[in-house]
């Protein structure tokens, strides 16, 4: 292999935007923002706004959508798309 190609793979905190979770783990990505951890170190802190904490798949809190009623908007809309008047 060879040396000196791959990226540092260092510890990140990934703060949750949406949930305000936080949690520590390894990336290769980097930031200029850092934050003090728990054990009292200071990590690099990347800022997203959707992980498994606040994604809908894995909280269980899907919202429903409304099929009906778009389907519904959509007829009305294209209802004469395509007669000759």
């Amino acid at each position: 292999m060879k040396s000196d190609i791959h990226p540092s793979y260092e510890y990140v905190v990934f703060n949750d935007l949406a949930s305000g979770k936080k949690f520590l783990t390894r990336s290769t990505v980097s930031s200029d923002k850092t934050i003090e951890w728990e054990d009292g170190k200071t990590y690099p802190v990347i800022d997203v706004e959707v992980s498994s904490e606040s994604h809908p798949f894995y909280t269980g809190k899907q919202r429903i959508m409304d099929s009906a009623g778009r389907v519904e908007r959509f007829n009305a809309r294209f209802k004469n798309f395509g007669k000759k008047a």
